[in-house]
């Protein structure tokens, strides 16, 4: 890598880690991240990999070393799959948009920029990947008593970053230019992304995503993709690597990466140098939907509560990307769609928790930050004649509106499909409709007094206004713990849990502690009481706020 480039690569990556170390949330989802996927397995390898070592040291069977091979060459396989999908997305979120086009494409050939991204995507990826690798290495090494893994291990590390990072940039370069210049493709992206990230947790929730692998893992065992694995079998004592393919591994890296990057520059030089899609005015349907609900809404509201309502919904279908947060809770579902998969049925705890979570969704809609949310348009709105009741009141209907039907809707399925009794099954429904109205109107006042102004990141490249991680915390304690009063008193648990915790506070040091029943009934009817009293008390100290708030 030449001058250029290679400081291309290190501003990028510089200016990468920069930006997560910027942000002490992201920072520390990432260190945990690392904790729990890397920590979990440096800790497992370095316990089990000594021993594995010695064993293949002091010899195996033929069968035993053909099903290593047969491992190593497959396991390599998937995993060089896996970094392509990785660099891939990479690519399309970030890489394929250059900061400051004006200035890089024009101060340099675009070849020098194209080698310069790859290159810090990387060092990106080695940060991440080459660690691990080593001490693992280390670790089997130490017990077959050889020093050959610590060296070709990081070297096979280095064969997959050098081709599946080109690779991948190629691919998110052409999906990103599908979808933003390509304007039948263009114009449905956000459909796309949603139905390609509902059927890819779709695949992992049921299985499928697992047997694809499984079949991958197969096939690729004897393919090209399968021969650095022969590599990394030349420090396996006691296993017959191939020499020659090990070779032919190494060559085929080199052509591959050569052959990678110069598409890689060819294609990004189509996409940036590209126009982006534009849709006509006089394409867009005639009569708006939001103009058809102002039309509905005119028969009970006033203009004012009407304009709120409807800017918020339209606002929010022009930039979707402002509600992200909203689904973030969904990908813990997929556990539960598993469970469902595999049953046939809707277990009544599922049932339960999902219509709980389109309770919190209504309110995370669009009132968890009622001032925030305004961005710009803050010093107008204040400074309207707009009073704050009117202006509550339409974002509190704003979520009704979108949350009501699919409360009903949702808690209504799943009530059904779950083994409740006809009886329970209403009263989810009741209870899940009502708190879908109530909660936006608990979220308002706790976004008021909770408010964040300013926008934060989304994604590497995308940007949005998103409530304060203090205003998720109140409103979702709130939630949880109103539904958590409701449901021990509509099930009548409070004798099980006194007689839970006494039993807990047995084994506990200190002095043991009598739980009765009925403080257990009057702590639950005291939670559920504050809770129900919360959204009006909220949506006023809302309203209040809002009519106080000054400019500085």
């Amino acid at each position: 890598m030449s001058r250029v480039p290679l400081l291309v690569a290190t501003t990028e990556f510089r200016r990468t880690v920069r930006a997560v170390s910027n942000e002490r949330s992201k920072l520390f989802m990432m260190g945990l991240l690392a904790t729990v996927m890397f920590g979990s397995i440096v800790v497992a390898g370095g316990y089990l990999l000594p021993m594995l070592g010695e064993q293949f040291a002091e010899g195996i069977t033929q069968s035993q070393a053909t099903m290593a091979t047969e491992l190593v060459t497959g396991g390599v396989a998937v995993a060089w799959l896996f970094l392509v999908f990785m660099a891939g997305i990479r690519a399309f979120t970030s890489a394929a948009t250059v900061d400051k086009p004006a200035f890089l494409l024009t101060s340099t050939p675009l070849r020098n920029v194209v080698v310069g991204i790859v290159g810090a995507e990387m060092l990106l990826f080695g940060s991440w990947l080459l660690p691990p690798a080593i001490v693992l290495s280390a670790a089997f090494a130490s017990g077959a008593g050889t020093i050959l893994p610590v060296l070709l291990v990081p070297l096979v590390v280095v064969l997959a970053l050098c081709t599946a990072v080109p690779v991948g940039f190629v691919v998110g370069v052409w999906i990103r230019h599908l979808v933003t210049v390509y304007e039948p493709i263009a114009r449905y992206r956000m459909v796309i992304f949603i139905a390609f990230w509902v059927l890819y947790f779709g695949a992992i929730a049921t299985g499928r995503f697992n047997l694809v692998i499984d079949q991958l893992f197969y096939a690729l065992q004897d393919s090209p993709l399968g021969w650095p694995g022969h590599l990394l079998l030349l420090g396996v004592p006691n296993v017959a690597a191939s020499s020659t393919i090990a070779f032919g591994a190494l060559l085929g890296a080199a052509g591959l990466s050569a052959v990678a990057v110069a598409v890689g520059i060819s294609s990004a030089r189509r996409h940036w140098f590209a126009d982006p899609a534009r849709f006509e005015e006089g394409e867009e349907p005639v009569t708006d939907s939001t103009d058809r609900l102002s039309g509905l809404l005119s028969y009970g509201l006033s203009r004012p509560v009407r304009t709120v309502a409807t800017t918020a919904i339209r606002r929010t279908k022009r930039a979707p990307i402002r509600l992200v947060y909203v689904g973030y809770p969904l990908l813990g579902s997929i556990a539960f769609v598993q469970e469902i998969a595999r049953t046939g049925a809707v277990p009544t705890h599922v049932a339960v928790i999902l219509s709980l979570y389109v309770v919190w969704a209504a309110g995370a809609l669009f009132t968890l930050n009622p001032l925030g949310d305004l961005g710009r348009a803050l010093p107008a709105v204040v400074a309207s004649p707009l009073a704050g009741r009117q202006a509550i009141t339409g974002l509190v209907v704003a979520s009704a509106l979108v949350a009501g039907p699919v409360a009903l809707l949702v808690s209504l399925t799943l009530g059904l499909l779950s083994p409740l009794s006809l009886e329970h099954t209403a009263a989810l429904v009741v209870a899940t409709t009502v708190g879908a109205v109530a909660a936006p109107a608990l979220a308002t006042g706790v976004g008021a007094a909770f408010p964040r102004y300013g926008s934060v990141k989304v994604t590497n490249n995308r940007e949005a206004v998103m409530p304060s991680k203090t205003a998720f915390i109140v409103y979702s304690a709130v939630i949880i713990l109103t539904a958590i009063a409701a449901a021990v008193l509509y099930v009548d648990a409070p004798g099980l849990i006194a007689d839970l915790l006494t039993a807990v506070t047995a084994w506990t040091p200190g002095p043991e502690l009598a739980v009765s029943a009925r403080g257990i009934t009057i702590s639950a009817w005291t939670v559920l009481v504050v809770g129900l009293l919360a959204p009006p008390v909220s949506s006023l100290f809302a309203i209040e706020e809002f009519d106080r708030y000054t400019l500085e």
